[in-house]
């Protein structure tokens, strides 16, 4: 799964989706990415807590996998219907415009296949078939690759439209939706016309599942209004500050993916874990310097080489002048250098309110998460209007490390687990370490690349002189899924 996804998910960030940022122009950009991140808000009444829901109770009775597909697959149906009425009254509700309208149609339909898809691949986690879902995870990632591909450089249209980008995403979404389901229901020995109406089902998941639900909606919240914020508020700048935005949080975005897969691959496990009433102390640890490493070496080299960076993934658009460009990879990189700090807090979150949620601990995360998005929003409204996308960086830094902090003492808590001093330690060391190499590198030869480079390789050299990670860790967190 993390191989599959390190090749195909960075190829698809930085060769297409960058390339059409590039093609179609930051303001014209920064209009999509606006209506996507509205889309997203509303996305956990598509999924009510189902999916999370369900990866741990099919981890934990593999027998439930026919009875519960079923029901579900028609109750995500009927969802599909609640999240339309509420994300177009949104809308309406905040003056978007024909166009926008249209185009939150198809954003729309591609939030509920993305749900469907994570819905189907909780079952193949929840039975540990970490294989399977490895290539359905890059499966529409791979099919988009091929469309967009065709369609920027192909020479099938003639002036490439982000609307083309959307359709792309639609037709690999659905493509990912039908295969998928043909194999759980394979897994399953069920038909799709075997699909049943229970409403005491019904009640039940969704009773089990509205704590998932109420978690993934605030946390929806404070991770995605950023943008939405920046494009309503700053009037006819809104676009172009959202695009700027949107430059940045790609590479954050596409970072957060090895988190992610983190996170999938733990959740059942931690959920089995606790069921047979094992200890998850080494294996958090384990898991949690891997990540936090990477995360560490991913943000300082960031913030060091941030404009560097920029140049080298955007370009002038066309009318664009010398001067406007001139502000836009300055600005962009100041946003890029302060959004990747907030890796090291979002990797700290994904393993700890993981094991949070397979331990049931959704009444803690969910104050947590209602706080970090008052605390979000609330600083988004003080900043916007004079720091404009830098001031949503700095929002965003603050809600996520305050975020972690807490999740990590509330662990530790319920826990009980042992102060590890010597690993603190090292932790602080490694991270002076990792600063002083990067502000050194800087000046080894004209070519920032080749200094880059030596950064990265020198941060985890350092890495393992100190102990803080081995590669037999990291080959131990891989294989405990399957002897589970």
């Amino acid at each position: 799964m993390l191989v599959l996804n390190l090749l195909i998910k960075p190829f698809w960030i930085f060769g297409i989706d960058r390339t059409v940022q590039n093609t179609v122009g930051a303001e014209e950009y920064g209009f999509y990415f606006a209506v996507f991140n509205f889309s997203f808000l509303f996305y956990i009444l598509l999924d009510f807590g189902i999916t999370t829901f369900n990866n741990k109770n099919i981890a934990q009775n593999n027998h439930l996998l026919q009875k519960h597909l079923s029901n579900i697959i028609v109750l995500k149906l009927l969802l599909l219907l609640v999240y339309a009425l509420f994300t177009f009254s949104g809308a309406f509700f905040i003056g978007y415009s024909r166009e926008q309208m249209i185009m939150l149609a198809f954003l729309a339909l591609n939030q509920f296949l993305v749900s469907f898809i994570l819905y189907l691949r909780s079952n193949l986690g929840g039975l540990h078939l970490f294989k399977t879902d490895g290539i359905i995870s890059v499966l529409d990632r791979s099919l988009m690759i091929v469309i967009c591909a065709l369609l920027l450089w192909g020479n099938i249209v003639h002036d490439f439209k982000i609307q083309y980008f959307v359709y792309a995403q639609t037709v690999s979404l659905s493509i990912t939706v039908l295969i998928t389901l043909g194999i759980v229901l394979r897994k399953a020995n069920s038909r799709f016309w075997q699909l049943t109406w229970s409403l005491p089902f019904f009640m039940m998941i969704m009773r089990k599942s509205f704590p998932f639900a109420i978690l993934v909606l605030l946390m929806t919240f404070y991770n995605r209004l950023d943008s939405v914020m920046l494009e309503r508020m700053l009037g006819v700048d809104g676009a172009w500050y959202s695009g700027i935005y949107a430059s940045a949080y790609r590479l954050l975005d596409a970072a957060n993916m090895i988190a992610l897969l983190f996170a999938v691959l733990l959740l059942p496990i931690f959920a089995r874990m606790l069921k047979n009433k094992e200890s998850v102390e080494e294996l958090i640890k384990l898991s949690y310097t891997i990540l936090i490493t990477v995360a560490i070496i991913a943000a300082v080299a960031s913030f060091y080489y941030a404009e560097e960076v920029m140049r080298l993934l955007y370009s002038r658009h066309d009318g664009e002048s010398i001067m406007m460009f001139e502000y836009r990879i300055a600005h962009s990189s100041k946003v890029f250098g302060l959004l990747m700090l907030s890796f090291c807090a979002i990797s700290t979150m994904y393993i700890f309110s993981t094991l949070l949620t397979a331990n049931n601990n959704l009444k803690y995360l969910n104050l947590i998460a209602f706080t970090g998005m008052i605390v979000n929003m609330g600083l988004n409204l003080l900043l916007i209007p004079e720091y404009k996308a830098f001031g949503s960086a700095v929002a965003t830094v603050i809600t996520q490390f305050s975020i972690a902090a807490i999740q990590v003492l509330l662990v530790c808590r319920i826990f009980r687990f042992r102060k590890n001093y010597g690993f603190l330690f090292r932790l602080i060391i490694f991270i002076a370490g990792v600063i002083f190499i990067a502000s050194y590198s800087k000046d080894l030869s004209v070519f920032w690349h080749v200094n880059l480079a030596v950064m990265i390789v020198s941060s985890f050299l350092l890495a393992m002189i100190i102990r803080l990670i081995s590669p037999r860790g990291l080959f131990h967190v891989l294989k405990y899924g399957e002897g589970q």
